[in-house]
């Protein structure tokens, strides 16, 4: 379990998370607002989100409020403002965390003037395209005048954001990435059981990929590559997790080429189910890819963080702050997305030395537990939160 985040003993800061991005859905956006909203004491923290399917079951298991607007997508109306703030001043909270800074940051101002003592607002990579069009930029700007910390999830994001900010806001801009819990996320967390269950033999080879089923995430191109895999290693096996709207071209492209026995789809898990998916793996792979001419890169994947957390070795695709998450050549590798012969290739590498890929995947997770871990993330948002300077080492 992740520890809580411990706060004074001579007060009680309550902070209202304001987000779209939450469970039931499914993302690394939600995972990550939820653990952080999961690290807070009980009676400190309070969430104001969406309205999903299946949510009240959900926040029932919850040690914390849950605040469901009736609308299934937040936008900062004057209708959405008038609400957020009545839930702030009902739960007593001083102070604001917006799960995803753009747009719901522009509530800010007006959680200020209800008595709002600090504000943070976190952003994952969707941030970037707003960063680049005019109008979206202005927006972008206001927020980050407005709040107190604008955070970023790697160094790319950073420096791409920033260029839509004003002076004041980029002196803003504090890191914080996604954890793991590696005591969640570990080797031998349930691998052999989902193979058993897919009828896959221990020592088949087998390429793990897990994400929403969009067309940047790269899936397409494994599916390319794979004809190539299976002439080096022939039975290896690719496992696709997730579900979306490219489901339907991804199959209808593995029935093309003849994978059938070689691909399977198991549809989407929810995250708190995904560690053993992770684990049955020898490699995970996911060679996202930058598209509509840079406006939706990879913000960074914590994927790569929970698969490397259960000692496998990751090829993450060349996108924007995706390097971050991989020790190129050390505990993974980094790939041109749109190559399929160099995806090929590095897969191939792996799958033909299991020792070499062991290796890989061990400093995979040490490197994840020494720096990435939930408990670091939560004490640095806590500082925030709380108006501390810290380093942006997190």
């Amino acid at each position: 379990m992740i520890g809580p985040i411990i706060a004074p003993e001579d007060r009680l800061p309550r902070t209202l998370v304001v987000t779209n991005d939450f469970p039931t859905r499914q993302g690394g956006i939600e995972a990550f607002v939820a653990a952080l909203s999961d690290l807070f004491p009980p009676g400190e923290v309070v969430v104001y989100t969406a309205s999903m399917p299946g949510d009240a079951a959900y926040d029932a298991e919850l040690a914390y409020p849950v605040v469901r607007d009736r609308a299934t997508t937040l936008l900062p109306t004057r209708r959405v403002r008038r609400d957020v703030v009545a839930a702030f001043r009902e739960h007593g909270c001083d102070r604001v965390l917006f799960g995803a800074s753009a747009p719901l940051g522009l509530l800010a101002p007006a959680l200020r003037a209800a008595g709002a003592q600090r504000i943070v607002a976190l952003t994952h990579g969707h941030e970037v395209w707003w960063a680049r069009m005019p109008v979206t930029r202005r927006l972008l700007r206001r927020i980050g005048d407005e709040v107190d910390d604008l955070t970023y999830i790697s160094d790319w994001c950073r420096d791409e954001i920033g260029r839509a900010l004003s002076p004041a806001g980029r002196a803003k801009q504090r890191r914080l990435a996604p954890g793991v819990d590696p005591d969640r996320f570990h080797p031998g967390c349930g691998g052999a059981e989902v193979r058993a269950g897919l009828g896959l033999d221990p020592g088949v080879p087998l390429v793990v990929t897990a994400s929403r089923l969009v067309e940047r995430k790269g899936q397409d191109m494994l599916v390319e590559a794979w004809p190539a895999v299976r002439a080096v290693v022939p039975d290896a096996r690719l496992l696709v997790v997730g579900d979306g709207p490219h489901r339907r071209t991804l199959e209808h492209r593995v029935r093309t080429l003849g994978l059938d026995d070689a691909v399977t789809f198991v549809g989407a898990r929810a995250w708190k189910d995904m560690p053993p998916y992770f684990d049955a793996g020898d490699v995970f792979a996911m060679p996202s890819r930058t598209r509509l001419h840079g406006l939706e890169p990879e913000g960074l994947g914590i994927v790569f963080l929970e698969a490397a957390a259960c000692g496998k070795p990751v090829l993450v695709g060349r996108s924007g702050g995706a390097p971050d998450a991989v020790d190129d050549g050390v505990t993974g590798f980094v790939v041109d997305p749109t190559d399929t012969a160099e995806i090929a290739a590095r897969l191939c590498d792996l799958l033909t030395d299991p020792a070499r890929a062991r290796a890989m995947g061990a400093l995979g997770r040490e490197r994840v537990v020494r720096d990435w871990r939930w408990e670091q993330v939560g004490a640095t948002c806590r500082e925030y939160l709380d108006g501390q300077t810290v380093s942006d080492a997190v």
